[in-house]
């Protein structure tokens, strides 16, 4: 969850390319027992080719519970769509995109190198999910 926008809510431009682009707050609930890093991906499935990841983040400690506004967690920085090695925020061509915050618990580190894409992340923490938690936001632009 968020303290700036309520799950299926309209992300404040604060937080996307419109205002300062600068990461939203996250809070990190309760994870399972055995967790050994947590991993983040955020993704925009509405891009127009396709789906586009804006903010990987793996190896995170299991004890990271808060990310707080403008900030980039601990861990291990993965690469986005657009060769970002941070946060970037929404910034839609035009009409309404959804952007998925994503939290998966692990059972392990992951052996990744730093600037991995969220498939290569996502093919190797298969089999070692322990939960996952999921936010949802919305932007919106005109043409």
């Amino acid at each position: 969850m968020s303290p700036a926008f309520s799950a299926d809510a309209m992300i404040p431009a604060r937080f996307t390319c419109d205002g300062q682009n600068i990461s939203p707050p996250l809070e990190i609930g309760i994870v399972p027992a055995g967790t050994k890093t947590l991993a983040l991906i955020m993704d925009d499935p509405d891009a127009p080719s396709g789906l586009w990841v804006h903010w990987v983040k793996f190896n995170m400690p299991p004890n990271t519970r808060f990310i707080a506004e403008g900030k980039e967690p601990p861990g291990t920085a993965g690469v986005g769509s657009g060769g970002n090695l941070k946060y970037y925020g929404p910034c839609p061509p035009s009409g309404t995109h959804h952007y998925y915050f994503k939290i998966y618990a692990l059972d392990n580190e992951l052996a990744l190198s730093p600037g991995a894409t969220a498939a290569e992340l996502e093919a190797v923490m298969d089999g070692h999910m322990l939960g996952y938690g999921q936010l949802v936001g919305v932007y919106y632009r005109h043409e």
